[in-house]
């Protein structure tokens, strides 16, 4: 069972990993497009699709980054008497907290998919088997969701952008719960 618990945690961190290291250079492709909103603003006729390509853009770069960000500790936590705890203390108090965040995480997971399901027209109750039916070829895309402004994109990219961050985001914090119960155990990592 150890090894089973190690592979899992060492394959989940390597995807997390990679996939934080590229999405790290995505402020860059936020920078671009704020600057050449600026640019087109004061030069130019004004573009439409700037200021939502970056909320996009940004909404990728927070969901997509957020499991790298735990799997380095550098999410903000309250440290007020958590730094003078042991060890063992600490992943006891951890395991409690992941607990919460993992269900927190499998709402919102729930919610991303029916809304996903929803900007690409389907309109029942069921988005899970929705998303069955397309693979099998018993549900069509129906009338796909679009932006109500201006530029009026597609939202399903996004939304399925927001679908893959909460699903990595889920597998980061059951490898962080895996870890703390290793640490309660007194095993190494």
């Amino acid at each position: 069972m150890r090894r089973v618990i190690s592979g899992y945690i060492r394959a989940v961190d390597a995807i997390n990993y990679r996939v934080g290291r590229l999405i790290m250079y995505g402020i860059f492709v936020l920078m671009a497009i704020l600057l050449w909103s600026s640019i087109s603003k004061t030069f130019f006729v004004p573009s439409l699709w700037t200021l939502e390509m970056a909320q996009f853009v940004m909404v990728g770069y927070y969901v997509l980054g957020g499991p790298y960000s735990i799997q380095l500790g550098s999410n903000v936590r309250m440290d007020l008497l958590y730094g003078e705890w042991s060890t063992r203390r600490k992943a006891w108090f951890d395991v409690f907290t992941v607990l919460l965040l993992i269900f927190y995480l499998c709402v919102l997971l729930y919610g991303a998919v029916s809304s996903t399901a929803y900007s690409l027209g389907y309109w029942g109750s069921e988005p899970f088997s929705f998303f069955g039916g397309l693979l099998t070829g018993a549900e069509e895309v129906g009338r796909m969701e679009r932006s109500p402004t201006t530029w009026r994109p597609y939202l399903w990219p996004v939304k399925a952008v927001m679908v893959l961050g909460l699903f990595l985001m889920l597998l980061q914090c059951t490898s962080e719960l895996c870890k703390d119960v290793l640490r309660i155990k007194g095993e190494t990592i």
